[in-house]
């Protein structure tokens, strides 16, 4: 283990340059710490709903943001306050503007209020989806709160400048890297080194060898619970000794420094951060001693669980203290001089605090205003009525601290009341303007609303020759993924057997021969991190396909797509994209854990993304093009059955698209829709077949994706012509089904067009059980179908 020596070589500054470094770095951290103090005294006042804070590692963050350069990338969570000030990334007044939630994006431009404090970001894409110039900025990848959520991510940030080095079709986009130099940053807390996505994140970056600095914060405590009770031997660093790296193996490099020790810390983080970005090994920095000076949060109080000892170490081995008796006794400044640059500190601070206040509380108060001239001239024929409508008014214009659901709450009240008022027109369109107002505020980039949308991608039917090839179904994809590996470097393809056999079912069989193992590749057994590494790749500009290989091993995957590359362009106001695709197969084979249809599950976990369910290969081929076209992430779930199906291959390959969110009637009808999609729809055709024979004329749709969701309600029109409707999945009860039974039945109002009770047919509760069997009795098989619609026909 590498250990930190107590000195800084100052022949390399001139002394004065040296003196102004330091000076500039004390102000930085007295800067960072007074936000701290008063942030948290705007919580405990009420102005602000929640606060966690960066007190107490503000030395080390200082000293850390001297090596950040322009085209790396930090991963971090929510104490870096210091580093973002120390890397002129943040402001402080953008730093209370966050605090107070304020959802003006020039105000808090990392999340437009809609992060807690300390949540950063930079924008990755401009206004109309196109990439930035990556490589000549310092980049912010958008923080999470999940505990150790930003590991796999920081996996993904830091493996793509691997592949910017190592890969010579991607050398060509400059914008996007500088031939692989960059380092990931990461931080995180020591208590959260306890969950597995660190884990699984180190292993996998000792493996990979990429540019990686760990920067874990110590200060003794997960909350109120010590580390010994969180970590074996209490230390992070002596649990991962065994993945020191040596002479002749991967690994990663372990350092150790203290939170106190300006000096020690910038002399082995310039050498250590150095070598990683020269040799893509990567480093984890365990710094010690780091104080808590307000304890974990403002929901509690560490005196509570600390000992008065404790306390008192605190104290005295603060880090900023301790950075100013450094200073005087080096000769560096006097302690005048030092409280001038404090006491200047405070002045800044607080005018920022009322800076980020006032543009926050102004806009709610023109509202007030607003509302109350509207109400104070409404016409009331019932006194009581009158009276207590301008009580409300009275009570908003009092509130010296009004919130935006306030000044909707009152106009709603008097609506309430004063349904007739002649009144009543003005205030409700003042009433709805405010609510379209806040609805982009608050509700709006779940998904690219801009050119980078994958709704506005152009449709292009597939053009099948008369004399077409009829091949099996992994044989379109292979021949599919074959060009669009010649003519788009910018994609990559990985996962669990992806590489040197050519997937599982052979969609990539020979491909990596032909284009490279720097672009299609195996990985471990890792799904979270195979999911991470997607991620990174996407935010640095690349077209990752990530391979789960079941989806059933999606769960494993599921709390990092789920948490961050979901959320990736809704948290950040649209300033940055994620457009990851993960490419897995089920539904139909044999067992619990090779046949799942777990859409429920997806559907509500990653809204944010596009989930595409293809009925056969050359569809799932137009889906691939229609996402590669768009920013937005997606998860295409190929049929496990429909790989030796055969296909005719299409003509324009790269060429075709399909439409996201419309339905395609597959065969058509005059008695009764049935709803589905996958694998199911085999056994739905069939089922068709038979009941055209008993006089039932059965319309069937194939929904192509659930999100979006039969965005021109094609459905409803399918029913308004039939008047009976069959949803059938393979989820189980109240998954997928439900969800499809809710888009149509409520949302399109589909429930004025039945003639009888709308049904679903779904698997049973349980995972299916082994065997064709097990499969015919655990999922819906075509006498299910048929005896459900002859049941609906009789009604």
């Amino acid at each position: 283990m590498e250990q930190t020596n107590t000195a800084i070589d100052t022949n390399v500054l001139s002394y004065e340059g040296f003196r102004q470094q330091v000076l500039n770095d004390f102000k930085i951290t007295v800067i960072s710490r007074e936000a701290s103090l008063l942030g948290r005294k705007e919580v405990l006042t009420g102005k602000a709903k929640f606060g966690i804070f960066g007190d107490g590692k503000e030395l080390a963050q200082v000293a850390m943001a001297r090596y950040f350069q322009p085209g790396d990338f930090r991963s971090g969570y929510y104490r870096d306050q210091t580093f973002m000030f120390a890397t002129g990334l943040a402001t402080v007044d953008q730093f209370f503007s966050q605090l107070y939630a304020d959802p003006n994006i020039e105000n808090d431009p990392f999340s437009a209020g809609r992060q807690m404090v300390s949540h950063f970001a930079t924008p990755n894409v401009d206004e109309n989806g196109n990439w930035l110039d990556l490589a000549n900025r310092k980049n912010i990848s958008s923080d999470i709160a999940p505990t150790a959520g930003q590991m796999p991510r920081s996996l993904g940030l830091a493996f793509a400048s691997k592949c910017f080095r190592n890969t010579p079709v991607l050398q060509q986009f400059k914008h996007l890297s500088n031939n692989g130099n960059e380092i990931c940053f990461c931080t995180i807390g020591d208590a959260s080194t306890s969950e597995g996505p660190f884990w699984e994140t180190i292993n996998a970056a000792g493996v990979l060898q990429v540019p990686l600095a760990v920067f874990v914060w110590d200060d003794g405590y997960g909350i109120s619970v010590p580390r010994e009770y969180q970590t074996t031997k209490g230390s992070i660093s002596e649990a991962l000794q065994g993945m020191q790296k040596d002479e002749h193996t991967n690994g990663i490099n372990i350092y150790k420094v203290k939170a106190w020790d300006y000096a020690g810390m910038c002399e082995v983080f310039e050498a250590a951060l150095q070598k990683v970005r020269e040799t893509h090994t990567p480093a984890l920095f365990h710094v010690e001693e780091v104080t808590q000076p307000q304890g974990h949060s403002t929901s509690g109080s560490h005196e509570r669980y600390k000992s008065a000892e404790r306390l008192a170490w605190e104290r005295e081995w603060d880090c900023i203290k301790k950075f100013r008796e450094w200073i005087v006794l080096s000769g560096l400044a006097t302690d005048d001089e030092l409280n001038a640059i404090a006491q200047e500190a405070k002045i800044l601070v607080k005018e920022a605090r009322n800076n980020a206040w006032e543009k926050f509380i102004q806009p709610i108060k023109v509202q007030v205003q607003k509302t109350a001239e509207l109400l104070n001239e409404m016409v009331v024929n019932d006194m009581d009525v009158y009276r207590t409508i301008q009580q409300k008014v009275s009570e908003l214009q009092k509130n010296i601290e009004p919130l935006r659901r306030d000044v909707l709450h009152t106009l709603h009240v008097a609506m309430e009341m004063a349904p007739h008022s002649p009144s009543y027109n003005d205030i409700q369109q003042y009433y709805n303007s405010l609510l379209h107002e806040n609805n982009q505020l608050y509700n709006s980039h779940l998904y690219n609303e801009g050119t980078a949308s994958a709704l506005k991608v152009e449709t292009v039917k597939p053009l099948i020759p008369f004399d077409a090839p009829v091949l099996n179904g992994y044989e379109i994809l292979n021949r599919y993924f074959d060009i669009l590996f010649a003519n788009n470097p910018k994609v990559l393809a990985f996962g669990e057997d992806v590489g040197n056999i050519g997937d599982v079912n052979q969609g990539f069989a020979g491909l990596q021969a032909k284009h490279g193992n720097t672009r299609i590749f195996d990985t471990g057994i890792r799904e979270l991190t195979i999911m991470g590494q997607a991620i990174g790749l996407a935010l640095r500009g690349l077209r990752p396909i990530a391979e789960i290989q079941y989806i059933d091993y999606l769960l494993y995957g599921l709390q990092t797509l789920s948490d961050d590359a979901a959320t990736t362009h809704y948290r950040t106001f649209g300033r940055q994209s994620c457009p990851v695709i993960v490419r897995t197969r089920g539904h139909r084979l044999e067992g619990i854990w090779h046949s799942g249809s777990p859409m429920g599950l997806v559907i509500h976990a990653l809204r944010g993304f596009h989930v595409c369910v293809p009925r056969n290969m050359v569809q799932a081929v137009g889906m691939y093009n229609t996402l590669l076209k768009g920013n937005d992430p997606g998860i295409v779930i190929e049929c496990l059955n429909g790989y030796r199906l055969k296909e005719k291959l299409p003509a324009n390959l790269l060429e075709f698209t399909v439409p996201l969110g419309v339905p395609e009637i597959i065969r058509p009808g005059d008695d009764i829709t049935l709803v589905s999609y996958g694998s199911t729809l085999r056994i739905v055709e069939e089922a068709a077949e038979r009941l055209a024979k008993l006089n039932v004329s059965c319309e069937v749709l194939d929904v192509q994706t659930l999100l979006p969701f039969d965005i021109n309600h094609d459905i409803l029109k399918s029913l308004k012509k039939t008047n009976r409707i069959l949803f059938i999945d393979e989820d189980v009860p109240g998954g997928a089904a439900a969800y499809m039974f809710n888009k149509v039945m409520e949302e399109q109002g589909g429930y004025r067009w039945v003639d009888v009770a709308p049904r679903t047919l779904t698997a049973q509760a349980h995972r299916p059980a082994y065997g064709s069997d097990g499969d015919y009795f655990s999922k819906p098989n075509a006498e299910d179908v048929v005896r459900m619609v002859l049941t609906m026909m009789q009604e």
